[in-house]
């Protein structure tokens, strides 16, 4: 799907877009991959490490509409990962969230449509099911942007969808980083918010290769949400350092003890497929009548029972200690 077309990454220095980036060069020989993010020093490093002859760098920021109609030129595909993350940040600076995570959805799509691209899939979080915090309201309403922008382009226009996953383990400003560099400085315990918090947990590579697959398996308008295990962070800190004794500090400004993927309220909305669930649109697109439950690369969907939740709390799949030790070894690698 990807041989011998251009896609664009925008903050494609993240974790996400290295990783991404590697993959694409890996399996596929893309004709570009254009990298689109606003940190100069960023983007030289990683060309340090990525200078192949079909990379392309754009300094430019999402905020900038201008800027984006510029780079999606001849544009393919599209993945929108750029974004503020940080719960706390956007609690102390919420009109700058909002200014890049809806503002900023806002360009991306305008500059898909003019540019003519063929799909683009947006990046989204746990955080944006039932939010309760700034961050996760700013990506619930970039999530109904992106839905709702199969409705602007007509049967011609660009394809877009959303994809839902939880916490992405190793990824910059994560929990595993933040232990293991207390852990190697010598901490004589670990601060955790909550012990009864769990997460759901998944690897870059997990994620890199749920948004490629859905590539193929999008018709536009589906937030596709990965069935991933979850994680107690008692467990994860006794599976990092177990001898170093926990300390509850209680609950950060604007988090949650468990994490909602798909909410009760939209579970007539929700289809089961054998990997992954999918949330239809809770519009309906004037120029199309899409039967979700069959999806683009043939597989079939089943609807969930009536107030069907998948969080974190009550998920079917838990990671024991020894298996997350195993799951962030091999996710680190």
């Amino acid at each position: 799907m990807f041989n011998d077309k251009s896609i664009l990454i925008t903050g494609g220095t993240g974790s996400f877009g290295k990783k991404y980036v590697k993959t694409l060069l890996t399996r596929y020989k893309p004709r570009r991959i254009i990298v689109f993010s606003r940190d100069e020093l960023k983007q030289f490093e990683m060309q340090q490490e990525f200078d192949n002859p079909v990379m392309r760098y754009f300094i430019g920021d999402v905020r900038d509409a201008a800027r984006l109609v510029q780079a999606m030129r001849d544009v393919d595909f599209v993945i929108h990962a750029a974004a503020l993350k940080q719960v706390p940040a956007a609690e102390y600076n919420p009109m700058e969230c909002i200014k890049t995570n809806i503002h900023g959805a806002e360009n991306v799509i305008a500059a898909a449509i003019d540019a003519g691209v063929q799909k683009v899939i947006a990046l989204s979080t746990d955080k944006a099911a039932n939010p309760i915090n700034l961050y996760g309201a700013t990506k619930l309403a970039s999530d109904k942007l992106f839905v709702a922008a199969n409705n602007m382009v007509g049967q011609t226009g660009p394809s877009f969808a959303v994809v839902r996953y939880g916490n992405v383990v190793g990824s910059r400003g994560s929990v595993v980083p933040f232990f293991e560099k207390l852990i190697a400085e010598g901490a004589r315990e670990l601060p955790i918010t909550h012990e009864s918090m769990t997460r759901f947990w998944i690897s870059l590579q997990d994620g890199v290769d749920f948004v490629l697959t859905n590539f193929d398996r999008m018709w536009g308008g589906e937030i596709f949400v990965p069935k991933i295990p979850s994680i107690r962070i008692t467990d994860l800190a006794q599976a990092m350092a177990p001898e170093l004794p926990a300390r509850v500090i209680g609950i950060r400004p604007g988090e949650k003890l468990h994490e909602i993927m798909c909410p009760a309220d939209d579970s007539h909305l929700t289809l089961e497929f054998d990997d992954h669930y999918v949330m239809r649109p809770t519009i309906k697109f004037h120029h199309s009548d899409i039967d979700y439950t069959l999806n683009a690369a043939r597989e079939i969907g089943r609807p969930v029972p009536s107030g069907f939740e998948y969080h974190s709390g009550g998920n079917r799949h838990f990671l024991s200690v020894g298996e997350i030790v195993e799951f962030n070894r091999k996710a680190m690698e």
